[in-house]
């Protein structure tokens, strides 16, 4: 059974209100990575004015984790509160065809893992209350724009309380291209206008939505298709890039810039028309990403794009998969143009607004009200977590595992990696090493059982379906060297022999 709202603003109560609630317009983009935009002086290739400008509103947060390595489990974790390890969402499956509601635990493995990987829920169920159910109670217009990747009818957008949802699509990146002609059912591209790209479409499409519903409050869930493979981009960007491309610039793909550029614009649209509008004194602009930058695909011989200084990308529980860029412009409540160090995650966005709009419910949340950082105070918290069970073959991939953040101090457990099915451990101190190039944990046995209990409670408290040691492990078959070492289909391309 759903929770039921215990108080919400009614309509009646906005309309006699000398102040409506503020609107929310919620920018997610797709697999970008932390080093991606200008926002914490880590490129110089690729270009950000408009992020840069929402920057200039509000507070940038420079410790900002999704909730996952992979897009499905965020996204489900931002639109409930609740942790993948609690929702069983633990991999990008919304798009397969079998129908998983219930996470489970596997039994055995191939015999060179000594972990087994758990089920992942391939649906998100319409038992659990989204951030949008609860803003339209509240008397909120709101509109679904771009990616879903949590599972088709009967659960899509409009099973979980959004009143739109264009382009009514459940794959897990943009159906066929970035740039028209694109394969969405029932969603052509503009005719009159030449090499349309999809970001262009959308953010046009939430124009229209953003005019029409001006007069009450609104939720504009805009989850952009950018910048995920495939990679391609408008033709004249991407000669743009070509001609600045540094060689020596671990940043140097250009149609990764092209595709970030037209991202930007998108964000550039969306805050022109609330300045237009008169909106943008009464509107919460949030901007994120779902995972960080991807690694381990390649544009011809070129990485997309590189994390440093962090360690991995997209798929691994380094900084470099979990850390990633987030901005909130909050009228009222943040000072224009600040940052803050503060420890945030995907899961404190449904519980903060629904504190900040005085909207009130029963349900339980892993995440918390960030509020108190959001006016540049100090924000309490024990730790994060992040539940990662899965160990897809990517640069710096790891066994099936699950990372804590508490303060500086970062573990990574790995499950049943040690002797006789024990669990193994990285310790880094994020101060000193953002890198993640020094394991500690030999030296301090005692932080890493401060850690790993914290990780136990954590994984009790969300009831987790869990690896298991596996019952087929062969050592001979196990090569703990190949971790980190990127395997299979996307591993390096080979140049072919004349």
């Amino acid at each position: 059974m759903k929770p039921i709202l215990a108080t919400y603003l009614s309509l009646t109560l906005i309309a006699s209100s000398a102040e409506r609630p503020p609107n929310i317009v919620f920018i997610l983009a797709d697999d970008l990575g932390w080093a991606d935009t200008s926002l914490y002086g880590h490129t110089k290739f690729y270009r950000t004015p408009n992020i840069a400008r929402l920057a200039e509103r509000g507070m940038t947060f420079t410790n900002a984790y999704s909730a996952s390595p992979l897009c499905s489990p965020t996204r489900s974790a931002i639109l409930t509160g609740l942790s993948p390890a609690r929702t069983g969402f633990t991999a990008p499956h919304g798009h397969l065809p079998e129908k998983i509601l219930k996470a489970s635990s596997t039994e055995t493995a191939p015999p060179g893992n000594k972990a087994t990987q758990p089920v992942s829920v391939t649906r998100l169920d319409t038992a659990h209350t989204t951030l949008a159910e609860n803003l339209k109670a509240a008397g909120y217009a709101t509109g679904h724009f771009g990616k879903w990747h949590l599972g088709p009818a009967p659960h899509s957008p409009l099973q979980h309380g959004f009143d739109i949802d264009i382009p009514h699509f459940a794959g897990p990146g943009p159906a066929g291209s970035f740039v028209a002609p694109w394969k969405y059912k029932d969603f052509d591209p503009d005719p009159d206008v030449p090499d349309q790209h999809i970001e262009d479409r959308m953010a046009s499409e939430a124009v229209t939505w953003m005019e029409k519903n001006k007069d009450r409050p609104f939720f504009l869930n805009y989850w952009m298709f950018s910048v995920h493979a495939p990679f391609d981009a408008k033709a004249a960007l991407i000669e743009k890039y070509r001609k600045s491309v540094d060689p020596a610039d671990a940043q140097r793909c250009p149609t990764y810039a092209a595709m970030i550029e037209s991202m930007d614009d998108a964000v550039g649209t969306l805050l022109s028309t609330l300045d237009r509008l008169g909106l943008a004194e009464n509107t919460i602009i949030v901007f994120t990403s779902d995972n960080g930058g991807n690694m381990y695909n390649w544009v011809g011989n070129e990485r997309p794009t590189s994390n440093r200084p962090l360690r991995g990308g997209k798929a691994t529980l380094f900084e470099g998969g979990i850390r990633v860029p987030c901005v909130i412009a909050w009228p009222g409540l943040t000072q224009p143009g600040t940052r803050s160090d503060a420890i945030i995650q995907s899961e404190d966005f449904h519980p903060t607004f629904l504190s900040g709009l005085s909207v009130t419910s029963d349900q339980k949340f892993d995440g918390i009200d960030i509020t108190p950082a959001l006016r540049g105070g100090p924000l309490q918290r024990e730790a994060v977590f992040q539940y990662f069970p899965h160990n897809p073959p990517v640069p710096d991939w790891l066994p099936p595992a699950i990372a804590v953040r508490s303060g500086d101090m970062k573990l990574i457990r790995l499950f049943h990696e040690g002797e006789n099915g024990a669990h193994a451990h990285r310790l880094y101190d994020l101060s000193a090493d953002p890198g993640e190039t020094t394991d500690l944990s030999a030296k301090q046995p005692e932080r890493v059982r401060e850690l790993d209990a914290k990780i136990e409670a954590f994984l009790q408290k969300t009831n987790a379906a869990l690896p298991l040691p596996n019952p087929k492990f062969d050592p001979a078959k196990y090569q703990p060297e190949k971790i980190g070492v990127q395997q299979g289909k996307n591993a390096k391309p080979t140049t072919p022999k004349k």
